[in-house]
């Protein structure tokens, strides 16, 4: 069986017409003959998409009871059983009802799928699981239905429905998205212009980029490797030179010329990786890159050019832009440099040659280092010169035993000798002498540099070629050993430490220790210069470390205003690149700081922000509810054009009453809440009687016929009696408000401590939101619905936390929720029994 095939409908925003498109699209094949049906629709009340579905078949849903409530969903099986070629199924990130066969409506669809139906099916930009963190930045809104990008990405086409923000606000404004009550709020907050602008991008990007996917598999699949310009795509080829930043700048104004530009940056390393740029130069250019929007990779190649070229081909590029050449005019006669290189293989691509500051200005590049010691080139010249005297000596003495041939090989291996022990100026010394020894001492006529025979002069010439050759392996070969041990130990001591670092407390601590043993330094630290003082502050050091000493020591830069300083000894200079890399890391660890910090601050504003919110909607609607009944019945007393009965006006007074109540239950949890956020609450606990205080307690509570005490005879507490009172009463009306029948309060003494269980019927919280119902301004289901503002749990709980108390809620035996107060049965510290 073919499995089916899946079109949706992508929008921007709620009511874009995504299902209208989707119906419209139904009843066109149906009128082409195709067997369609509707699946799931949800009209939302909007005339015009019910319109829409006038001539198409639509599957009755499947009703699930779920507590009680009778809720319906689409019937899967009845689809299948109907088998037609087309469903049409809406809102895709949909997740069904408790107690369905699958538990999100994009796995009903893979059924569906696999059963050989065709589905066409509708999804907003804001439930791809993607962009869940984006769409919450811009709209402050976290989705919580969300579907995976692959799912959507696996469909055969995925159609952009588009409209305008300011089109879109006026469908709104007109009533056609929400009902009239909800237009005014939607405006305000969700359907914001910025808002929609935001999202529409978002929608338009991501299906830019399923576009490109498409286009790479469609190139790969034919075999196209030609650079098609469908986006402008420009890729800077970086070797690691100072010049990299003025180049990046100068290829992101190219990339931004047009719209949806995208910069990459190439970073070419030697395929060895023994030898490289310096590391805290090539961390600057990856963090310039991505301030610039752009993307940095790395590749390794022994050709620079051709690396650059490969990596332009495979994300289809449409310019690359490189730097002119540092190196002398005269080089380029013996080899071309890597612009040269990209301009000659780069066919189609446009290529552009970017000047900058150090072009053919620069001085050469500094010799390498000697790849041996110094003491072993003067044992080798010592071995080379003093073998020459002593092989050309014991040659003399066994004249006649030996011809030249042998004198060759000889001096030969006298020659690759010296090579092994002092590299290779050392052997090139010893073989111009060995040559010299030959055609003086064993080469016919003896005792003058002339040479007779022909062949003794080839013999001559070719001995100081082999032996200049093998010296030159042996002396590539020590150094290749050398940087490969160089590089082999900056990686363990990087890995080392970054390990170490990242389970350290004290990172920053932690590095400039390590330096002490990797540098063999004295003491180490690191500094913050103040512009506006001449003191140092210091971040971290070692044991001994003066910041005035930084004028004789060895100073890294980690940022612009702070400093790794090393005292001791003279830093060579192949410890250069891991001192740059150690810098780098103290800099991370600072930005790091930082960003917490910063996100520090920011969660606390929001967490205010959360809150002022909330209170200003608690204002606006839970205490508007109390002072709205109170101001109708006081205006129905104060009527004169109506007579009440006394049964009327003891029915207003009543209202009137129980509205105040009300309002000083609301007032007085919030004046309790801002009590315990500033901290001036302060108990006064003292020994007390937990089950009488609790019958006290329920005196005052809204309906104390529904209360019942269980308690096993007298159960001692230490608490202060109005701050327990407020916390049970809270807790208690919690009970009151959300059980479907009586609420049971359970007293009793485990060891030290005793517990109040308050224990309600209703329809319970669910187990991932038992503990976030404590907090300020929340309420069952996060619905604005009941008489509080979502701050009895929060003063409950913080109360009880000032009295060495807890509360904690827990999961109520066949259903509801169970409150548990935990406190101590004596004064902490004392024994039980003895006076307090």
């Amino acid at each position: 069986m073919r499995r089916g095939t899946l079109r949706i409908y992508l929008g921007a925003a709620p009511g874009v017409g995504k299902t209208v498109k989707m119906l419209g699209e139904g009843r066109r094949r149906a009128e082409r003959g195709t067997d369609v049906v509707v699946g799931f629709v949800e009209t939302h009340g909007r005339a015009f998409t019910a319109a829409e579905l006038r001539g198409l078949e639509v599957i009755p849903r499947r009703e699930i009871e779920y507590r009680g409530a009778k809720l319906t969903e689409m019937d899967v099986d009845a689809i299948l059983e109907r088998a037609p070629q087309l469903a049409l199924v809406d809102e895709l990130a949909h997740t069904n009802v408790p107690g369905s066969a699958r538990a999100r409506r994009y796995e009903d669809i893979e059924v569906l799928l696999d059963a050989g139906i065709d589905v066409i099916s509708t999804v907003n930009i804001q439930h791809l699981e993607s962009l869940n963190d984006a769409v919450a930045a811009i709209t402050g809104v976290t989705q919580r239905e969300t579907v995976p990008d692959q799912v959507v990405r696996r469909a055969e086409q995925i159609e952009l429905v588009d409209m305008t923000p300011e089109a879109l606000r006026r469908r709104m404004a007109h009533g056609n998205v929400y009902k009239a009550e909800k237009v005014d709020a939607a405006l305000a907050s969700y359907f914001r212009p910025g808002n929609l602008a935001a999202l529409r991008e978002l929608a338009l990007l991501w299906l830019a980029d399923r576009v490109d996917e498409t286009l790479e598999r469609y190139r790969a699949d034919q075999g196209i490797h030609a650079s098609w310009p469908t986006r402008e795509r420009v890729v800077v080829g970086l070797t690691g030179g100072p010049e990299g930043e003025q180049v990046l700048r100068r290829a992101a104004r190219i990339a931004s010329r047009g719209a949806g530009g995208e910069l990459h940056a190439v970073f070419v390393t030697s395929a060895d990786g023994l030898t490289g740029p310096d590391f805290a130069t090539v961390a600057a250019q990856r963090a310039l890159t991505a301030d610039l929007g752009g993307t940095f990779h790395t590749v390794s190649g022994d050709d620079v050019a051709a690396a650059i070229l490969d990596f332009a081909r495979s994300v289809n590029a449409s310019q690359i832009v490189v730097g002119t050449s540092r190196r002398p005019r005269l080089a380029h006669l013996f080899a071309p440099g890597v612009g040269e290189g990209v301009v000659a293989g780069s066919g189609d691509i446009d290529v552009h040659m970017v000047t900058h500051d150090l072009a053919r200005n620069s001085r050469p590049r500094p010799r390498s280092r000697a790849a041996l010691s110094a003491r072993r080139r003067v044992w080798g010249y010592a071995v080379g010169l003093l073998g020459v005297v002593a092989l050309t000596g014991l040659l003399m003495l066994l004249r006649d035993h030996h011809d030249l041939p042998l004198d060759f090989l000889l001096y030969l291996g006298l020659t690759v000798a010296t090579a092994l022990v002092g590299g290779l100026w050392p052997a090139i010394v010893t073989a111009v002498v060995g040559s010299l020894a030959l055609n003086w001492f064993f080469t016919p006529p003896l005792h003058t540099f002339t040479i007779a025979a022909g062949q003794n002069v080839v013999a001559l010439v070719v001995f100081v070629l082999v032996a200049a050759a093998v010296s030159s392996v042996v002396h590539v070969s020590a150094r290749r050993t050398r940087q490969a041990l160089a590089a082999e130990r900056e990686s363990a001591a990087l890995t080392q430490v970054s390990h170490a670092m990242l389970a350290s407390p004290d990172p920053l601590g932690f590095l400039v220790t390590e330096c002490l043993d990797l540098f063999d330094m004295r003491a180490a630290g690191i500094v913050r210069r103040d512009p506006e003082s001449p003191r140092l502050e210091v971040l971290a050091a070692t044991e001994g470390f003066d910041p005035d000493e930084r004028e004789s020591a060895v100073v890294e830069p980690v940022e612009e205003d702070t400093d790794l300083v090393l005292v001791g000894r003279v830093l060579r200079g192949e410890d250069q690149p891991l001192l740059s890399a150690y810098a780098s890391h103290a800099a991370a660890v600072l930005t790091r700081r930082r960003l917490q910090a910063e996100a520090a601050t920011a969660s606390v504003l929001a967490s205010d922000n959360r809150a002022r919110t909330a209170l200003l909607s608690a204002v606006s609607h839970d205490l508007r509810t109390p002072i709205a009944a109170v101001k109708a019945a006081v205006s129905s007393l104060r009527s004169v054009d109506v007579a009440f009965s006394p049964e009327d006006e003891a029915e207003l007074l009543a209202s009137i009453e129980e509205a105040a109540d009300r309002l000083d239950a609301l007032v007085g949890n919030l004046l309790d809440a801002s009590r315990l956020q500033t901290g001036v609450v302060r108990p006064r606990c003292h020994p007390l009687d937990v089950t009488e205080e609790v019958r006290a307690i329920l005196d005052g509570v809204s309906a104390p016929e529904r209360v019942h005490v269980w308690a096993q005879g007298v159960c001692p507490g230490w608490a202060d009696p109005g701050l327990l009172e407020r916390c049970l009463a809270n807790l208690v009306e919690n009970a009151l408000r959300h059980a479907r029948g009586d609420v049971v309060v359970n007293v009793a003494t485990l060891g030290d401590r005793t517990q109040i269980r308050v224990v309600d019927s209703g329809p319970g919280v669910p187990t991932a939101d038992l503990d976030r119902i404590f907090q300020p301004f929340q309420r069952r289901g996060d619905a604005p619905a009941g008489d509080g503002v979502g701050l009895g749990l929060a003063v409950a709980r913080g109360l009880a936390e000032t009295m060495d108390a807890t509360v904690t809620a827990d999961e109520t035996p066949g259903g509801g929720l169970t409150m548990v107060v935990d406190l101590p049965a004596h004064r902490p510290g004392s024994v039980p029994g003895s006076q307090a």
